[in-house]
């Protein structure tokens, strides 16, 4: 089995917010993050898939195609968007970098072709914080 790994960018605000506590009881949890007018990131997003390489191309996959199903189903949405309001997949969630990555997999995982599937993602909020999800 060999993996390789897509990187895609993106950008986009969001708040850390539960609609069911208190302002003060936010701002206690999420801090800054929960700041009424949004913050943003410079995500950076790994999509990992495996498979065997083709014998006719060596390819597991063509890393190009890979990049076209990220961003017509991952990026497109979420780029230059806020994952609070604009995104569809993140509606009735807080928007925190745990539950977008789930969110991604599951735009991610019904679209890749048979000869491969999706191992795993890693989503960068900062260069400190990132997440990675295995679809478990």
């Amino acid at each position: 089995m060999v993996y390789i790994t897509r990187i895609e960018h993106f950008n986009a605000a969001h708040k850390l917010f539960n609609p069911a506590w208190t302002k003060e009881e936010n701002e206690l949890v999420f801090g800054r993050c929960a700041n009424e007018n949004w913050h943003g990131h410079n995500f950076e997003l790994h999509v990992t898939i495996a498979g065997i390489p083709n014998p006719d191309t060596g390819f597991v996959y063509d890393v190009k195609k890979l990049s076209t199903i990220i961003h017509e189903k991952v990026i497109e949405k979420l780029d230059h968007k806020n994952l609070n309001v604009d995104v569809d997949f993140m509606a009735g969630k807080l928007c925190s970098i745990e539950n977008l990555i789930v969110g991604i997999w599951h735009q991610l995982a019904d679209h890749m072709p048979e000869s491969v599937r999706l191992h795993g993602l890693k989503l960068y909020e900062t260069p400190r914080i990132y997440v990675e999800y295995f679809g478990e």
